[in-house]
């Protein structure tokens, strides 16, 4: 008999172990912030995919296994973004991981077209900026806007920047599985 890898079980250690480590500086915990991000989407009444990808969007923070902060924290853009959704891949599709990918894209790209966007970053997220690259130019912009995932990165950028309150009541990892097992890849 052939084990079955349980992927959602390999997210929900990540969460639990890894997440629990601070999150750049921020009153949140990493895992807090994740399953923040993902409870505003599923607030707003986001379609599945964009739930998962709100709330697997920085998974490519953690370290071991998919990669870590070190680089972030010490002024080095770490990818986090693209390490996070190519690690993902193996267990979802584009709707999920695209917007994960694009997700520090979206931060760039709203700091170039929506002028009190910036003024609302949090001192973390502005640092975090600098090191990613800054806001976007104005044909940077336009090339963003025309990729097919641009809005659902916007709508994921979003949700992370408010998923940020220490206060928050916030279901547990497990409330997301049913979700994610839903929308993982065919074996």
């Amino acid at each position: 008999m052939t084990h079955r890898p349980d992927p959602v079980g390999e997210l929900a250690a990540l969460f639990e172990g890894e997440g629990a480590a601070e999150y750049l500086g921020e009153d949140v915990t990493q895992a807090q912030h994740m399953l923040q991000a993902g409870a505003l989407a599923e607030a707003a009444g986001a379609p599945a995919h964009l739930v998962a990808a709100a709330l697997l969007h920085d998974i490519g923070h953690f370290h071991g296994t998919v990669t870590g902060r070190d680089l972030m924290e010490g002024g080095q853009d770490n990818r986090h973004s693209h390490t996070g959704a190519d690690w993902l891949t193996r267990w979802f599709g584009p709707e999920v991981t695209e917007p994960v990918r694009l997700h520090v894209a979206a931060k760039r790209y709203l700091c170039a077209v929506d002028p009190g966007y910036f003024d609302m970053l949090s001192e973390a997220s502005v640092h975090t900026l600098r090191v990613q690259g800054g806001p976007m130019t104005a044909e940077q912009a336009r090339a963003f806007a025309a990729l097919p995932g641009a809005a659902d990165a916007v709508a994921v950028r979003r949700w992370d920047d408010q998923a940020k309150d220490p206060e928050s009541v916030i279901p547990d990892f497990a409330h997301f599985r049913p979700l994610l097992e839903g929308l993982l890849l065919a074996p």
